[in-house]
């Protein structure tokens, strides 16, 4: 376990500190499961099932991408199970899917219940002794629902039971201060895992530049009104991000934090009465996983935007969201077009 101290994150990337106040909390909890993966006499990284390298596989592209950042920097790799486009909230594994995470050395979920499709897979995994690091409990996790009352929660320190974690919201990669928190997770986890203490200030290092991107997020949305900055979303999942960049989230199409929940009419008609009362200029959706009930709102609010968002996944190249830096930057973008009005 790495011992560090710091200061409060929000001072800015010149003064941060080795770990911040909700990464060294959440690692002095005992909530993230450091395992070595190798004898302690042993100077080298892990072996990963006989290899010189330890396997290390993550759920999501957000993951895969800010996780993978912190490995290059300490010359490993990371492989991401979900495909690009693909909503999490949905994914079924394939055969090698499963097979790829029972074989990994470490497992790094968002946890929270989001990746609802793998559950059986990551208990698999952690049954054959891969190590299994779900960051979203980790990252001072709020109640499901936006609403004023949404304050931060704290997730039990083994990651919170099944009854908990379906009330706690796992989107938590839509506040980017929070996964620069989980770059220094994640860094101090490869470390304990390989012995290899430079992984620390890797995961220092991309929470870092990750501070300067959540500075040029707010930057985009500072031109959004304090009138105009409310959203309505295809399903709950930007508490977080109104939470951080100053946002009510006045309506959601789908109830609850998944995409697979269905509304009833009556919540759609209580809704498009919401959205005409406020004078809500966009309805936002998920590229993912854009449904039939978001064009019937907009058929029925009538003069109103329906407005592409990089919800749970990466865009493809082009998309201006091929990095999870690059994603929250395109989507403050376009929700600043929505609404400034």
């Amino acid at each position: 376990m790495v011992t560090v101290n710091g200061k409060d994150r929000r001072e800015g990337a010149a003064a941060r500190p080795r770990i911040s106040a909700r990464a060294r909390a959440a690692l002095g909890s005992g909530a993230v499961l450091m395992v070595a993966l190798v004898p302690a006499a042993c100077g080298e990284a892990g072996q990963g099932h006989g290899s010189s390298r330890p396997t290390i596989v993550a759920t999501t592209t957000i993951l895969g991408d800010v996780a993978g950042r912190v490995a290059e920097c300490g010359g490993l790799e990371v492989s991401t199970l979900i495909p690009r486009g693909a909503d999490p909230h949905d994914y079924a594994p394939s055969s090698a899917d499963v097979r790829d995470m029972v074989e990994a050395d470490l497992v790094i979920a968002n946890g929270l219940g989001l990746e609802e499709g793998l559950a059986s897979a990551l208990q698999s995994a952690r049954d054959d002794g891969a190590v299994v690091l779900e960051v979203a409990p980790l990252l001072e996790p709020r109640p499901l629902g936006s609403g004023e009352h949404a304050d931060t929660a704290e997730a039990d320190a083994d990651g919170g039971d099944d009854d908990g974690d379906a009330a706690l919201d796992p989107h938590v990669w839509l506040d980017v201060s929070r996964m620069a928190d989980a770059a220094e997770i994640i860094g101090a986890e490869l470390a304990a895992s390989t012995g290899d203490d430079g992984l620390v200030r890797c995961g220092e290092q991309v929470a870092a530049e990750l501070i300067s991107t959540d500075g040029e997020v707010r930057d985009v949305l500072a031109s959004i009104p304090a009138g105009s900055r409310v959203l309505v979303t295809d399903h709950d999942a930007f508490g977080y991000f109104a939470q951080a960049y100053g946002f009510e989230v006045i309506g959601v199409v789908v109830p609850g934090g998944s995409t697979l929940a269905e509304p009833s009419s009556e919540e759609l008609a209580t809704l498009a009465d919401v959205v005409r009362t406020a004078g809500v200029g966009a309805i936002f959706a998920n590229s993912a996983h854009r449904t039939v009930l978001i064009e019937a709102l907009s058929a029925e609010v009538g003069d109103v935007d329906v407005v592409e968002l990089y919800v749970g996944s990466l865009g493809a190249e082009g998309s201006g969201a091929e990095d999870y830096a690059g994603m929250m930057l395109t989507d403050a973008q376009l929700i600043a077009r929505a609404l400034e009005g």
